[in-house]
């Protein structure tokens, strides 16, 4: 089997598989200790990487420059290596079934290229079971090898949290398993070079594939009973941000905030497990049920905007709205699964004219997800008959009140999802308020 010393002294090379929010930073990572390959099929993704440009912005272009990382899209430099990482997306479809095209797809080409004793090693979220009862048939098929006489596989679940420069790939624990004791020892040497917080080893794959899905819908629940509670603090006429700050002050308290669900991970993984429950025949209640009350999220911002518009005597046909920000979550340029468009979408169908702006999201991609024209300037067509501050990024927490005055028609209307501003100072400023 491969050791771990011919990695470290770099006679054997890593490829990553993957360049995206998780691969990428991975690979830089991964590159200051070890010789690295950096694979995606994607050519114009290579082509910017080789040029030192991150589109995803986790990545200075110093640290691209400095690094000596072989970005290619050649599938051949995969049988160059023998230790490589698969971190691409597992995306679910319209009807919230796991899409695994990606990762069977990875899994092909790295099974074409594979040499005999390799280990591949799996990030993508996956239910538990996949990478050992899917993923290894297809790695034998493609290679003609033997799994675990000829070639070993492990799981580590990814977990990059995109625009966190504090949780860092190197600074969180990592779980890593794999499909024998040496595999995992391997794993486990070659992750603790790297990662500064320490191993954690699973007691198998299917248990590190489990641990991954189960932390994102844990945060889900935990979102989804505080959207449900905003819901009926908004009936009994009181402000949810007042409720929590109260309940906060007890130690044990879990510090949870309403919100959009959207992106990668918390608004998918719950669908991979319970994917896999339903197949064992296994109905999941409460996991369902949370992921009904955020995906309602959206709706329920629409229904309150429609009601301040009527309240304030504004035709609701025809009227202005501007969103701030598209991205699913502040400060980044990930488009991916946003709820935001979840609004704009419902907006539209209601017959109102919807203006977006989000200055930390790609023009081009805006176009090409949800083909929305962003606005370079919010204040170009003012006035609106309301404001949406969708997202919390840093330049729009700096807005003003007088900022939105400066934007709106009488009398201002802001929808403060994120509950970004005070609602006292907001109706001192006569403005009709309304926040999760």
């Amino acid at each position: 089997m491969l050791k771990f010393e011919d990695l470290i002294s770099k006679k054997e090379k890593v490829c990553v598989v993957g360049l995206g929010y998780v691969g990428l930073p991975l690979a830089i990572a991964f590159s200051k200790h070890f010789n690295v390959a950096g694979f995606d099929i994607n050519i114009v993704r290579i082509n910017e990487l080789k040029a030192n440009i991150d589109r995803t912005k986790e990545i200075s272009e110093d640290i691209l420059k400095s690094s000596n990382i072989d970005f290619t899209y050649d599938e051949n430099k995969i049988k160059e290596c023998r230790f490589i990482i698969i971190t691409v997306p597992t995306p679910i479809d319209k009807h919230n079934v796991p899409d695994l095209k990606y990762v069977f797809g990875a899994s092909s080409i790295v099974g074409k290229y594979l040499q005999k004793d390799s280990v591949v090693v799996y990030e993508s979220t996956v239910y538990p079971g996949l990478t050992e009862e899917e993923c290894v048939h297809i790695l034998e098929k493609e290679s003609k090898l033997v799994w675990k006489k000829d070639f070993n596989i492990g799981y580590s679940p990814e977990r990059i949290n995109p625009g966190d420069k504090i949780h860092t790939f190197e600074n969180i624990t990592k779980v890593v398993s794999g499909d024998t004791k040496d595999s995992l020892d391997l794993i486990a040497n070659v992750y603790g070079a790297v990662v500064k917080a320490g191993i954690f080893k699973a007691k198998s794959i299917k248990v590190a594939e489990a641990a991954k899905v189960i932390e994102n819908t844990q945060r889900d629940i935990n979102i989804a009973l505080m959207n449900e509670l905003s819901m009926i603090f908004h009936k009994i006429g009181i402000n949810t941000k007042d409720v929590l700050e109260a309940a906060s002050t007890k130690w044990n308290f879990l510090k949870f905030e309403p919100g959009l669900v959207g992106g990668h991970c918390i608004s998918v993984d719950p669908y991979y497990l319970t994917f896999k429950a339903q197949e064992l025949g296994h109905h999941p209640e409460v996991i369902l049920a949370g992921r009904r009350v955020n995906d309602y999220m959206p709706s329920f911002v629409v229904n309150n905007l429609l009601k301040l518009l009527i309240k304030a005597k504004k035709q609701v046909q025809n009227s202005k709205v501007l969103i701030l920000g598209l991205s699913f979550k502040e400060n980044i340029p990930d488009l991916r699964n946003t709820k935001v468009y979840d609004i704009y979408k419902e907006l539209r169908e209601f017959g109102i004219n919807v203006f977006v702006h989000d200055p930390y999201v790609y023009k081009d991609e805006a176009i090409r997800e949800y083909d929305i024209e962003l606005l370079k300037d919010p204040r170009s067509l003012s006035p609106y008959d309301a404001i949406i501050v969708a997202v919390k990024h840093n330049a729009f927490c700096e807005y003003d009140f007088s900022f939105y005055k400066n934007l709106l028609s009488k009398p201002p209307i802001l929808i403060d999802i994120k509950n970004i501003y005070s609602k006292d100072k907001a109706l001192k400023n006569s403005f009709l308020y309304w926040s999760l």
